[in-house]
């Protein structure tokens, strides 16, 4: 993640918190596609270092299956 990139997100956490909900909605769904690439990062490296679907789907807090299905295919 770039510097940039982190930046908009502590501004996106920020608006979120905005008492406009046009302002704090789409700050949610910015911060939701974030955790989206987030994720799907952490998952390729964690497969890269060997990690089982199984380890992965624990530290996300959902099954294995769950994990297995969203990215196997990437």
């Amino acid at each position: 993640m770039s510097e940039t990139e982190a930046r908009e997100a502590v501004d996106a956490a920020s608006a979120a918190m905005n008492g406009d909900p046009q302002v704090g909605l789409r700050a949610v769904a910015a911060l939701r596609r974030l955790v989206e690439r987030l994720e799907a990062l952490q998952v390729r490296a964690a497969r890269q270092q060997g990690w089982a679907w199984e380890e992965i789907g624990a530290a996300l807090g959902v099954s294995r299956q769950a994990v297995h299905k969203k990215y196997a295919r990437r």
